[in-house]
């Protein structure tokens, strides 16, 4: 058996999410198919982790395996996209891997970006890939909010009630806020996440950026470990799963 890996581009936004349902297109199921048809056997593909419904991602990862080898890795990139680039999906990477490698569990860290543009008017060349907020949102205390979140800590507030991890035990390795001429990038960095997490930080830290909260009810919201406390989680079209590192 030969193992690939494949880096993927998609706009999920009429997608159910990355992972195969019962229901509705999936990101998973359609590559799943493509590469399935190219080499005329059964593929199975293993995404690093789940993107929820609505989700995008920059640099998704996965891996298949199949009998036999393919002699241009190009011409066969190519033939893939064929059948998704349609779809708002691109293969925009493969790489013959050992056997070794998982896309799932060789993954040492993992980056989420979340988009907000914080301004009067809506976005146009940005729609549906963003959190627009009108109210001006306060970025040296959404930096103070997201520094009482790194390290290695229990993430249940921001947990959703359908997540099945073992652990709500998480280490954030860093948070990153930049904003320019009111367009605020939120990069979070970590080895893996709860379901609805980030999503769910960032609701959390707009509240305080907008002074619903201050820091002190930030705080005991995320020390509470009271899903029910947490504020409403940030829609999913803001987000952006950027790059898995291994």
């Amino acid at each position: 058996m030969y193992k690939y890996q494949i880096l993927i581009e998609y706009v999920g936004t009429n997608f159910v999410g990355w992972q195969i349902q019962s229901k509705g297109r999936s990101i998973q199921k359609l590559i799943q198919r493509s590469l399935s048809n190219l080499l005329r056997e059964k593929i199975v593909l293993i995404g690093s982790g789940r993107t929820d419904s609505g989700v995008h991602a920059i640099e998704q990862s996965a891996h298949f395996e199949c009998k036999q080898e393919i002699q241009n890795l190009d011409k066969f990139l190519k033939s893939a996209n064929y059948f998704v680039n349609n779809m708002n999906i691109s293969i925009i990477k493969i790489k013959k891997k050992n056997n070794n490698f998982h896309a799932r569990f060789s993954a040492k860290q993992r980056i989420y970006t979340y988009v907000i543009f914080n301004r009067l008017s809506k976005p146009s060349i940005e729609k549906g890939r963003c959190w627009h907020i009108i109210k001006e949102l306060d970025i040296l205390l959404m930096k103070k909010g997201a520094k009482k979140l790194l390290g290695t800590k229990d993430f249940s507030t921001f947990r959703s009630s359908s997540c099945n991890a073992k652990s709500p035990i998480r280490t954030m390795k860093s948070i990153k806020i930049k904003s320019n001429k009111g367009r605020i990038e939120i990069q979070f960095k970590s080895q893996s996440f709860l379901q609805q997490q980030v999503r769910s930080m960032v609701g959390c830290l707009k509240y305080l950026a907008e002074k619903k909260w201050d820091l002190k009810k930030f705080d005991f919201v995320f020390k509470s470990k009271k899903r029910a406390l947490c504020a409403p989680p940030a829609p999913a079209e803001g987000l952006f799963l950027e790059k898995v590192i291994y």
